[in-house]
């Protein structure tokens, strides 16, 4: 039994079916993908959650025939004084273009950082992202001296940049990659310098249709397998007899036996919500991003923009401060008044009508909520008022587009929370760090898989994730 159809649930479901299990996935949305969702207009198709692909072979031996295609640029960054860097999957090209935009110098810090970052990347693949991992398993990474030294798990992915990289624009770009799992630099760990070095070693792609193609592709390949999908159908609870997970409980109240249990589901709202005697999760970070979206169908065509553009803001610090809050001083999450802007526009006649552009534009936001930590992103009118606020901030920064807008489209956090079930909208659940919520749940027979849980956010660890599962799970 599966609960969920995201890409993780989909992805445990086809590695169970394919291990001879009988598998059947319920899921609450009318369709299937979770936060890989899509959505059209006038003939417009945009992807609402992720928008690029990476370590490809981590997908290879599921069978799904996907066909992506690699970017070069894999993102276009222009910093607030006006220059720009094209990122390179060819660490020597990469280089090169460093040194072209900022200098020798800081291509010989990038080439120093570069080789940390596949010391980190080793040691997390080897130790790290292929297994379940625990206290107990952390603190066996005692013995490979080596992997804990590169790993560093006392030091910030913030202090890890300022150690290598003097020019403060090459700690802003790596600074990003933070968000990737949800989390703040400052307090983010260096083991997420991994992060970089996937994307550019291993290459940044795109699915032609959009990123969508995958979860009709993992559709397509759990139907071959058998495993039986029923969408609009709501889990209310996990079953459990003797400490052992039983099964589940729907909304309509029938109950449905299981010998295992696999949740796509939040951890969070797992341990919480559907478990008859509610868990706490220890460790765990509130701190997590969400994102504010606008989709856009515009007029003509945007030469400067790449596949993917990264618009950075003056004072990172305060972007992180407006949207996770600061305790020490009393002020509230809020929208960040100058975020740092990502938009994706891409080249393929099948997502957008002649003449005209798909733009998918991304800024971090505070989760959606009432508390400290949070913004209340059902307030009347707030949206817009964001979204035109952000079209004006990327209009400051050269890329003037309001009289070009066919039509806009905003997505909040408390959209996602209502449509995928993420906790305040969170694109990649708790930002836990290297402790994410492990993959064996608190009862026996039950599992986690997804974002929210081990090795972490992003296509890719989700897919390992149910990797994992389905090698502790094993064969029927």
């Amino acid at each position: 039994m599966v609960i969920g159809a995201g890409v993780g649930g989909l992805a445990a479901a086809v590695r169970l079916a394919e291990a001879g299990h009988d598998v059947v996935v319920h899921e609450r949305a009318a369709t299937v993908g979770g936060k890989l969702g899509r959505y059209e207009r006038d003939g417009f198709r945009f992807d609402t959650g992720p928008s690029l692909l990476t370590l490809p072979q981590v997908f290879a031996d599921l069978g799904l025939g996907l066909d992506p295609v690699a970017l070069d640029p894999v993102v276009r960054h222009v910093f607030p004084d006006g220059s720009v860097l094209d990122s390179s999957s060819d660490p020597a090209v990469f280089r090169e273009r460093i040194e072209n935009a900022f200098g020798a110098a800081a291509g010989a810090d990038w080439a120093r950082f570069w080789a940390r970052a596949e010391r980190i990347w080793a040691a997390s693949w080897r130790s790290v992202l292929q297994q379940e991992v625990t206290p107990a398993t952390l603190a066996a990474l005692s013995w490979r001296v080596g992997d804990l030294a590169a790993i560093a798990p006392w030091r910030s992915l913030r202090g890890l940049g300022r150690h290598y990289l003097r020019d403060p624009r090459l700690r802003m770009l790596l600074d990003r990659y933070a968000t990737y799992t949800g989390a703040d630099p400052r307090r983010a760990p260096a083991a997420l310098a991994a992060i970089p070095y996937a994307e550019l070693a291993f290459g940044g792609w795109y699915l032609p249709g959009g990123l969508g193609v995958l979860a009709s592709a993992l559709l397509d390949r759990c139907a071959a397998l058998g495993v039986r999908i029923t969408t609009s159908s709501p889990v209310a609870g996990i079953t459990t007899t003797a400490g052992r997970a039983a099964g589940v409980r729907l909304d309509s109240g029938e109950v449905v036996a299981a010998d295992v249990v696999v949740s796509n589901v939040d951890a969070v709202t797992t341990y919480r919500e559907l478990l008859p005697s509610p868990g706490r999760l220890a460790g765990l970070a509130d701190r997590s991003l969400a994102g504010f979206v606008i989709l856009l169908g515009v007029r003509g065509s945007t030469p400067e923009l790449a596949h993917h553009t990264v618009f950075f803001p003056g004072n990172y610090n305060a972007e992180f401060d407006a949207v996770f809050g600061s305790p020490g001083t009393g002020v509230r999450a809020r929208p960040a008044s100058d975020p740092t802007i990502f938009v994706t526009r891409a080249e393929d006649p099948a997502v957008h009508p002649p003449g005209t552009e798909a733009w998918f534009i991304l800024v971090n936001a505070a989760r959606h909520g009432t508390d400290f930590g949070a913004v209340d992103w059902r307030r009347p009118g707030l949206a817009q008022a964001y979204a035109d606020h952000i079209l004006k901030r990327l209009a400051a920064r050269g890329v003037d587009v309001r009289d070009r807008v066919l039509f806009a489209e905003t997505r909040t956090p408390a959209d996602l929370a209502e449509s995928t079930a993420a906790p305040g909208g969170t694109i990649y659940g708790t930002a836990g760090g290297l402790l994410r919520p492990g993959n064996r749940g608190p009862v026996d027979g039950l599992f986690l898989v997804g974002g929210s849980t081990h090795p972490g956010g992003g296509l890719p660890m989700v897919t390992l994730s149910a990797k994992i599962v389905a090698d502790e799970i094993g064969p029927a």
